[in-house]
């Protein structure tokens, strides 16, 4: 299966390589004047990172494996300090590069290392799920968590090349894959239409990495990320419709502790993000109840509990979008507009809720 190469623009262009069997491509990722590679993984996925080092190694590196903890219990400082302390026992300098291979939270954490050691070393990423593939490891935002919030300290470091090889995918367990369908179905409700109607031509097939339209849809939405993050790396203005829904995605996730996946929090944040666009007079009902059918059909989750309000709403008012005092929400003007929302009345935003918690 030829690979497909979608350039990301920007002050340092880069590819995102999409295919099957593609991980000879990371030698040509990597580039030249690299010595040794610190490679960041799970340390739940050792056969992956065992055929990525191999790779590496078979393209002429040293390599320093490094396993991390599983998920967001990786971002943390904590993680992220012992990630610097081996950069240096295995001798890590400015010209040698972090391979961060595994989901989001991994990709995250590999690049935030790599953007803070010796204040910036490349990064090439390799995203083993379909969240990472579609959002995560494309656009050069890093970050780690703390007690206060997700990604509140962190940094906008480009990788030199995102490798997406569509065969690990057979690897992500089936409710992780369909939480990733979240960030596909956002791309479609904010930038590109043709992505819902591949989802709704055949929900049960967008529900495996087998389906039909599997390889179509990942590269649509990430041509929609690398559209939006190659004219706005630093989210000053277009790249925030990439947070469409993650206002209140990222509350819930708070009070989930993490232990909810993203992919279903964005589901729940982008139906409660649709009902503010109409409750302000933005969209109709219509496409509210599309959003709500097409995320019910591939089986993701369109509710959450009235009484966990109050507590989201005050994780909200600590937003990345927010400006000072002024909440601002991403919202829809019509199916694949997007606008803004400029400190809507707590009224507004428990009616929103409540539409939600129904």
């Amino acid at each position: 299966m030829t690979a497909t190469r979608i350039t990301v623009a920007g002050d340092r262009p880069y590819d995102v390589v999409v295919g099957g069997g593609v991980l000879g491509e990371l030698g040509g990722l990597l580039g030249d004047g690299v010595r040794t590679v610190a490679l960041v993984h799970p340390e739940t996925l050792p056969e992956i990172a065992r055929s990525v080092r191999e790779a590496v190694e078979g393209a002429g590196f040293q390599v320093a494996a490094l396993p991390v903890p599983d998920g967001e219990r990786a971002k943390t400082a904590a993680v992220a300090a012992g990630l610097w302390a081996a950069f240096g026992r295995h001798g890590v300098t400015r010209s040698d590069a972090v391979v961060g291979v595994g989901g989001g939270a991994t990709t995250d954490l590999a690049g935030f290392a790599a953007a803070t050691w010796l204040r910036g070393i490349k990064v090439v990423q390799v995203p083993t799920t379909l969240l990472g593939m579609v959002d995560a490891a494309v656009g050069g935002k890093t970050g780690i968590n703390t007690a206060e919030g997700k990604n509140l300290v962190g940094s906008f470091h480009p990788p030199a090349g995102v490798l997406c090889d569509l065969d690990t995918l057979a690897t992500v367990p089936r409710d992780d894959y369909v939480a990733g369908l979240a960030e596909v179905i956002k791309g479609g409700f904010i930038a590109d239409p043709e992505i819902l109607r591949l989802v709704e031509d055949d929900p049960a097939a967008a529900r495996m990495p087998e389906g039909g339209h599997t390889r179509e849809l990942i590269e649509r939405k990430v041509r929609v990320k690398a559209d939006v993050v190659g004219a706005d790396l630093r989210e000053s203005g277009l790249r925030e419709i990439l947070n469409y829904g993650h206002t209140l995605a990222h509350a819930i996730e708070r009070v989930e502790d993490y232990r909810i996946r993203h992919g279903e929090a964005v589901a729940i944040g982008m139906v409660f993000a649709a009902e503010l666009s109409r409750l302000s007079g933005r969209i109709g009902p219509d496409l509210v109840r599309r959003t709500r059918d097409i995320l019910t059909s591939v089986g993701l989750p369109t509710a959450y509990p009235r009484e966990a309000w109050p507590e989201l709403r005050d994780h909200m008012r600590l937003d990345k979008k927010n400006r000072g005092a002024t909440r601002r929400f991403v919202v829809l003007d019509g199916l694949a507009r997007v606008g803004r929302l400029e400190d809507p009345a707590e009224e507004l935003l428990a009616a929103a809720y409540e539409e939600v918690a129904r």
